[in-house]
């Protein structure tokens, strides 16, 4: 009888224990925020990448040397385990992505409601709507747009994605500057926006800060589902300059496949 008594006691007090753990992790999780930071690591194929000195082969067999990257990640929106969504707010979600700028690799999100993540969606670009809103709605990205030289001029809009270099091909033996920029064209718009799976669940808690680490492929803008190759766009004493025209909407079909989540540090 005792034994009975002793097992019904130590099963009452293991679920009131249980109970009470799910209630705080339950409350944590509606209740308290934390941090999360996305990494973008800028890399040509398999190849980390390096500016100036690096030579990038294209499918189309053109050789990159490419001096400057820079594009605009916008409109962050974390799903977590249970399918519920996080939208980052609006007026914070605006980053420069800079290969030369250690402030342009990492971003970090704040008061971030804990839980565990599994996606993460951002645009590359500056939305439509946020752009109507007239330079006086831009807030310090504007300022911060004109700074990284990521803006025509306020009725062109905004440099949603940088590429500048020099390349050579079969055709073109000595080095010729390249330049692609992507923005609002005429009809064409150009933003773009990219949802990517995580490997691992990013577990952000009060105490844990984790970090997703994106590769950004830059090979794709000319080996992506639009192949490109810079040799068609080449004028004699100018380069080829990219900044337009039925190009841009295909660049940009190819930016969206540039991304992939290599992996998540919860630490």
């Amino acid at each position: 009888m005792k034994n009975i008594l002793y097992k019904a006691v130590l099963i009452l007090v293991i679920s009131i224990f249980t109970t009470a753990c799910s209630s705080d992790d339950e409350k944590e999780s509606a209740d308290t925020t934390g941090k999360i930071g996305l990494k973008f690591d800028n890399a040509f194929g398999d190849n980390d990448l390096i500016l100036e000195t690096q030579s990038n082969t294209t499918s189309g067999n053109e050789v990159l040397k490419i001096k400057l990257v820079r594009y605009i990640v916008s409109n962050i929106v974390l799903t977590k385990a249970d399918g519920t969504t996080f939208t980052y707010p609006k007026s914070k979600s605006y980053f420069i992505a800079d290969e030369n700028s250690e402030a342009g690799y990492k971003f970090e999100l704040t008061d971030v409601p804990t839980g565990d993540y599994v996606k993460v969606k951002f645009g590359i670009g500056v939305d439509k709507e946020q752009w109507q809103l007239g330079a006086s709605g831009q807030g310090d990205f504007l300022a911060q747009a004109q700074a990284a030289d990521m803006l025509w001029n306020w009725t062109a809009g905004y440099k949603f994605f940088a590429l500048e270099g020099t390349f050579t091909s079969a055709t073109v033996t000595s080095a010729s500057p390249f330049m692609i920029h992507t923005g609002q064209t005429g009809t064409d718009y150009n933003y773009t926006e990219v949802t990517l799976g995580l490997p691992t669940k990013a577990l952000v808690r009060t105490n844990i800060s984790p970090d997703v680490h994106i590769i950004t492929d830059l090979s794709k803008v000319f080996n992506g589902p639009n192949k490109l190759k810079l040799t068609d766009y080449n004028a004699e004493g100018m380069g080829a300059m990219i900044m337009g025209g039925t190009a841009l909407p295909l660049i940009t079909a190819n930016i969206a496949t540039m991304f992939k989540v290599d992996h998540v540090h919860n630490d």
